[in-house]
């Protein structure tokens, strides 16, 4: 991976009109400090960013997929309309951002600060996949091909960070049953934890439920709402 300088990537960004995009994908960035830069409609799509300052930089309509910017400094970053898709941003500071009509699927937001960030209907995949109240149906994938329905009732404690999966800390197994629902069993073991059974008509119970809705590895009974979601895991 290449790494560019600030001074090759202002030679760049030199006569560049705005709204042009900007091929810098698949570079490395270290040491710089980039604060109230326009980076705007600039394709960084599998760059490495290395103690890079982006503080009130306007990214608008730029592509960062798949990017690494952990430990980044992101405050008051201008993210409206950029494809975040995939960009691990653990650790970063992302106070007071603006990511109306972005596009966070699969972003990684581990111990991201998170406060006053902007967001707008055109946000996608920031807000909660599952109804964070009243009852609903959800489906996960076991051993052998066995799919399960379960209730997660209304006191349960849910979330989702930026994919269709999601958690709850409690859950009754409603059926089991082979994908193509020809077949109906009594219980069904977890991918993930050997020793956590799902058994039909039978409560499960996570105690140690993680809460943090942006540690999707973690702690909790994961499923997804749509038997389609699950099968495909």
């Amino acid at each position: 991976m290449y790494k560019l300088s600030k001074e090759e990537l202002e030679e760049r960004l030199k006569g560049r009109v705005r709204g042009e995009v900007l091929d810098l994908s698949d570079l490395e960035f270290d040491d710089m400090d980039l604060s109230r830069k326009d980076l705007s409609y600039i394709k960084f799509d599998l760059c490495m960013f290395q103690n890079v300052v982006f503080d009130g930089a306007d990214l608008t309509g730029s592509s960062i997929m798949n990017a690494g910017l952990d430990g980044c400094s992101l405050r008051k970053v201008i993210f409206e309309n950029a494809n975040l898709y995939g960009a691990c941003m653990r650790g970063c500071d992302m106070t007071g951002c603006n990511i109306k009509g972005a596009n966070l699927f699969a972003a990684v937001l581990e111990h991201a600060v998170l406060d006053d960030i902007v967001s707008d209907e055109n946000t996608q995949w920031f807000r909660m996949h599952c109804p964070e109240t009243g009852p609903i149906l959800g489906y996960k994938k076991c051993v052998n091909d066995r799919l399960v329905q379960l209730l997660i009732p209304a006191d349960a404690k849910r979330t989702s960070a930026t994919l269709p999966s999601c958690r709850c800390n409690k859950a009754k197994v409603l059926t089991i049953k082979s994908f193509d629902s020809t077949e109906e069993f009594d219980e069904a073991w977890s991918l993930v934890d050997e020793n956590f059974v799902y058994r039909k008509g039978q409560w499960v119970e996570v105690k140690d439920f993680n809460e943090d809705r942006w540690m999707d590895s973690t702690t909790g009974i994961h499923f997804w709402m749509t038997r389609e979601e699950a099968i495909g895991y």
